[in-house]
């Protein structure tokens, strides 16, 4: 008896391991089968890499850090960011525009505008070496803007008083508990009209236009894509697939193998996205658009 069990105890030990360790094995099993690749062409490294910027520009980390990891990358021949967006916080599309300016000096890099390419998201891409506009896109908006509600008449009536200290004349420039005085509203103006300079003054630079005319192409005026090409905002018009088509011309690749994003990093941005504008409602600040 002890012998037949001794031949069987490897058996019985491998049965054991694997109804203690079941949930986990499923579960390792499941990720196996989710991220195992399917052919041998999952196996080679994407060549072309698309990056998305969408929604309100505020937080734009990831999307810095996947410009410079694909810039960085030598599989990597070429990069497309797909923008969709109305704009956003002046620093953080600063932030995209001097990324997509490194990743230039390294490979090429195309823009398509597939919805709304306005204000902060155009001033993310004005370095690419071309930009493309989807015949129904939105583009320009070149303006700056900082608002913020007056809700003293909404305290009185609920019985709310604010109270500060504070050293400096300018130190409650922008609160919302009283109506702005004039000097406040000039101090505000002085920073919007340098952040508006700053602003014309890139996009000339980086598009060949001619910084005297800017209120053709500035002035915060709204063009669609074909008045975006006449004033010089916009390179040509077309869509994915003509924007995809001219990334792969640009850097010379015979086989064009794409990155696809994955689902829930897509979902994680969009949450990003909606909880830094919902952040933004409550804490205003200089905003391009």
């Amino acid at each position: 008896m002890q012998f037949i069990k001794n031949i069987f105890s490897p058996i019985l030990a491998v049965m054991k391991f694997i109804q203690e360790h079941f949930k986990a094995m499923l579960f390792l099993l499941l990720l196996f089968l989710l991220f195992a690749p399917q052919s041998e062409e999952d196996l080679k490294p994407n060549n072309l890499e698309e990056i998305h910027l969408a929604g309100p520009i505020m937080e734009v980390s990831e999307v810095v850090k996947q410009i410079d990891e694909a810039a960085s990358n030598t599989f990597v021949k070429g990069i497309l960011l797909n923008v969709d967006s109305p704009g956003g916080a002046v620093a953080p599309s600063i932030e995209v525009a001097y990324a997509i300016k490194r990743a230039k000096e390294q490979k090429p890099v195309v823009v398509y505008a597939s919805g709304t390419i306005a204000s902060g998201s155009y001033y993310a891409s004005i370095w690419a070496n071309e930009i493309i506009a989807n015949p129904g896109s939105m583009v320009g908006s070149i303006g700056v803007i900082m608002q913020g509600a007056d809700v003293s008449a909404l305290m009185q009536k609920i019985g709310i008083k604010s109270q500060s200290v504070q050293a400096g004349k300018y130190k409650k420039v922008g609160a919302t508990d009283r109506e702005w005085t004039e000097y406040e509203k000039n101090e505000l103006n002085k920073v919007i009209q340098g952040t508006y300079d700053l602003f014309t003054s890139d996009v000339a630079t980086a598009r060949g236009l001619d910084i005297n005319k800017r209120d053709n192409f500035a002035n915060a005026h709204i063009f669609t894509a074909h008045q975006a090409k006449d004033v010089g905002l916009v390179d040509s018009i077309g869509v994915a697939y003509d924007a995809k088509k001219r990334v792969v011309e640009l850097s010379g690749v015979s086989e064009p193998l794409w990155n696809e994003e994955d689902k829930f990093d897509k979902l994680m941005k969009k949450l990003s996205a909606q909880t830094a504008v919902t952040l933004h409602t409550y804490f205003p600040e200089l905003v391009l658009r």
